[in-house]
């Protein structure tokens, strides 16, 4: 309860909101309409407090960092907004006076479409704790139109359709125009020599107006407000006149175009040229007018720009933004006159860079070509940096010219950004120990030989007020009910629920609670898929991105093997299953769109097969994103996270289901290995290779999975249907390309790169764990409090709190009403 809420202001403020904003009485408003006077409401009541906030910074100078990243998944404001200002019974109460449920109005609500995966709900679970936590932090991004795309699925294939999120506004965001700031992209470099010192003059360029739009990122009841400042780019002339009556159309509105285009969508297909020079743009364009203006930020009280590490730090979620070290360098060098050596300085005392992957090919890399021609003036300090780097390396490892070729920032025509922000940052962090581990003696052993001191771990963590307290409200309360609601801003308090977990009365409220949550997703599911699931099969879900690595592709292998089972023997003694999916493929990833369609026409076959008496379903929940995130989290029995082992950093959504109490059939790899010390391997469902024998057999070139194919009949069976029709009757050949991934030896491609046949038998073993173990009401019972109990270490404010002590130094502000 909010003590300083005044409901009948609120009450009185949302009518008047109807009636001005739209003309209308309270009695005659849509919900949409409701939505937008409500959230506008409560913007009123946090303003004063993001106000204030702001004052509280700027007079304590206190040091500020600056989350730099391509996505922020932030899920829908409103509902998480009347949570941190403990204000959620009395809004309700007010819509119910109204003639409204809250529950509707929420879901007038688009998610704002500003990310895909965890890097981008990890990056708005961080923002929510630096706020709860207080400490002085921005989020940098950009304003997309559209972000990646809304999901249709038709046909059982996955359709791009683009998510217009904007197109009723969005209430809680503030347009800054007087922060607008110029980004230029192109033309060549002048060098003139002025007192004795070359000045770099960047001339022919084209540019766009970087403009700030602050969204609010509200603290849980401490009145901080922090700010999400995403980027729309707009043209500095909108209409060429001249042009136009030329009779050059196109050239009358270039420049409304290239802004149009940069902010359009995330990520989009690189697969070729034009779209990976967009995807540089969109970089430096939201980097850029970040850094300028955090410059020009601490300009406005200091006098020496030497010392702009004490007041900023920029820390680089993921490779995307690493084009913060030149930016920064070249504000410092053309702009501020430092000498090399006194930038330099500057530069790597303030960046710091989270790496994300193990993968490689996911370490970005671009064409010289693109890269100098877009950006002339920051490829020229790239280059520097890189020679500077390539010496640093040569003192170290004289003659070891294999040692460049490994390390060298530019190399074999390329600008490799992970080795750049590895030379420049002074942290560099993994996101779980098992992933930190792999970094330092595989994937970056020359790096981490070089610069220990570098290389640190941050496991990563989620917020349990938006995927509990706002997610799971039934449990939430019940939790509150039993220890007190001291979990809230402190999870390991959580921990005090173990006592319950043995108790036969509690391990039944629990089920109830889990039982009404499978009830509200199968409504769900009724409404958006058509298909009819029963709330007491277990509910055993995968969500997440759809990557070859996560291997959903063993799941639905798995499904189909299990189908071949119940169809041989109709009387098997097994209990029903639901399997549940939901995943984004990116546009251009043929493979991974290809097993969504083959998940949902394995749906089809046995979700229509009487035979099978519904002991069996699966449904492909269309267009996963937050909001549905946390009806599936709450519903969950089994978390699987069956990553390939040494492939996932860390993982988050296996987080977020253990909260909510479902177990985990998962690999060792990311942060499983940390879920399961926390809550012990006899609580989880562990199966498949370790990451040292994955490692082992890709540094000896893979295996034969056609021994498996040719010994296993059952797994056999299962490739062969996805060649025969049996899932395609329509086309027998749709699926080749999954078969071949797996089997075929001739490609050049090395077959089953994330050995989905190599584990099948003992991911089927896993199941058949869960199968009996699910049979004991009370251990099942038991074991998921346990999991909800033990998931204390998991919050991003543990996290964040780690990387204030290591990296970010930041101190805490009190915010006094």
């Amino acid at each position: 309860m909010n003590k300083g809420f005044d409901k009948a202001t609120f009450k009185r403020t949302v009518v008047d909101n109807v009636k001005n904003m739209f003309r209308r009485t309270i009695d005659e408003a849509t919900p949409q309409q409701v939505f937008q006077a409500v959230a506008y409401a409560v913007k009123d009541v946090i303003i004063d407090e993001w106000i204030a906030t702001h004052k509280e910074y700027e007079k304590k100078d206190a040091k500020t960092v600056y989350y730099l990243s391509m996505e922020f998944l932030m899920g829908r404001a409103l509902g998480n907004n009347i949570i941190n200002i403990c204000a959620r019974e009395e809004v309700k109460e007010v819509l119910d006076e109204l003639g409204f449920d809250l529950n509707v109005i929420e879901d007038q609500e688009p998610d704002a479409a500003l990310g895909n995966g965890g890097l981008g709900r990890l990056a708005a679970c961080f923002l929510d704790s630096l706020a709860t936590l207080g400490y002085p932090a921005y989020g940098c991004g950009i304003r997309y139109r559209y972000g990646m795309f809304k999901q249709k699925i038709e046909n059982g294939f996955q359709v791009e359709v683009p998510d217009d999120w904007l197109k009723d506004g969005n209430p809680f965001e503030i347009r800054r125009p007087e922060y607008a700031t110029e980004v230029k992209f192109g033309g060549y470099v002048r060098i003139e020599n002025r007192d004795g010192r070359n000045r770099f003059i960047q001339e022919g360029y084209q540019s766009v107006m970087a403009v700030p739009y602050d969204l609010p990122v509200i603290g849980y009841g401490n009145n901080v407000v922090n700010t999400l400042r995403i980027w729309d780019a707009q043209p500095i002339n909108t209409f060429n006149l001249d042009s136009f009556d030329r009779g050059d159309y196109q050239k009358a509105v270039e420049q409304e175009n290239l802004a149009k285009t940069i902010v359009e969508v995330l990520y989009p297909n690189d697969n070729h040229y034009a779209g990976k020079e967009l995807r540089l743009k969109q970089q430096y364009f939201f980097i850029s007018a970040s850094v300028q203006r955090a410059v020009k930020k601490y300009k406005e009280k200091h006098e020496d720009i030497r010392n702009f590490s004490d007041k900023v730090v920029f820390q680089l979620n993921d490779t995307h933004p690493t084009v913060t070290i030149p930016e920064l360098m070249r504000i410092l060098l053309d702009e501020e006159g430092l000498t090399w050596d006194e930038a330099w300085a500057v530069t790597t005392r303030t960046c710091a860079y989270t790496n994300h992957t193990i993968m490689s090919e996911a370490l970005e890399k671009w064409p010289i070509e693109l890269f100098s021609r877009l950006l002339p003036r920051i490829y020229q300090i790239v280059e520097e940096i890189n020679r500077r780097f390539i010496e640093q390396i040569q003192s170290r490892y004289p003659g070891n010219y294999e040692k460049v070729k490994k390390m060298a920032i530019i190399y074999d025509g390329q600008v490799k950004m992970a080795y750049m922000a590895i030379a420049a940052s002074f942290s560099v962090n993994g996101v779980a120990r098992l992933h930190t581990e792999i970094l330092k003696n595989e994937e970056l052993k020359d790096f981490y030989q070089m610069m220990p001191e570098k290389f640190n771990n941050k496991t990563n963590g989620i917020t349990q007020r938006r995927f509990l307290l706002h997610g799971n409200p039934l449990l939430a309360d019940w939790v509150t009910d039993k220890i007190g609601d001291e979990w809230i801003t402190d999870l390991p308090h959580i921990e005090k629920l173990a006592i319950y977990a043995s108790d036969y009365k509690c391990q039944q409220e629990f089920m109830n609670i889990k039982y009404q949550n499978k009830i509200r997703l199968a409504k769900y599911i009724k409404e958006h898929n058509g298909v009819d699931v029963d709330p007491r099969s277990i509910f055993d879900v995968q969500v997440k991105r759809l990557h070859e690595y996560k291997r959903q592709l063993m799941n639905i292998l798995h499904v189909m093997y299990l189908y071949n089972q119940l169809k041989d023997n109709p009387n098997m003694d097994m209990v029903p299953r639901t399997f549940i999916f939901g995943a984004k493929a990116a546009a251009g990833y043929k493979r991974a769109k290809l097993t969504i369609k083959l998940i949902n026409s394995v749906a089809d076959v046995i979700n229509n097969d009487k035979t099978i008496n519904g002991r069996l379903k699966v449904v492909f929940i269309e267009d996963y994103r937050v909001s549905n995130a946390e009806l599936i989290f709450a519903a969950a029995d089994v978390s699987e996270q069956i990553s390939t082992a040494s492939k996932e950093a860390s993982g988050t959504s296996n987080m977020k289901f253990m909260l909510n109490g479902a177990l985990t059939l998962g690999t060792m790899d990311g942060a499983n290995v940390e879920i399961v010390e926390e809550v012990g391997a006899d609580r989880a469902f562990i199966f498949g290779m370790s990451s040292d024998e994955v490692i082992r057999y890709e540094n000896n070139g893979g295996y034969n999975p056609m021994e498996i194919f040719n010994n296993d009949q059952d797994i056999r069976r299962v490739l062969m249907q996805l060649i025969n029709g049996y899932f395609s009757p329509q086309d027998p050949e749709l699926f080749r390309d999954i078969y071949n991934s797996l089997l075929n030896t001739k490609s050049s491609d090395r077959a089953d790169t994330y050995f989905i046949l190599k584990d099948f038998r003992s991911y089927a073993e896993a199941h058949k764990k869960v199968d009996r173990a699910y049979r004991d009401e009370a251990w099942w019972a038991e074991s998921a409090i346990l999991n909800v109990s033990h998931c204390g270490k998991f919050t991003s404010d543990r996290t964040i709190e780690e990387y204030v002590r290591d990296i970010w130094h930041l101190s805490k502000v009190q915010v006094e009403m």
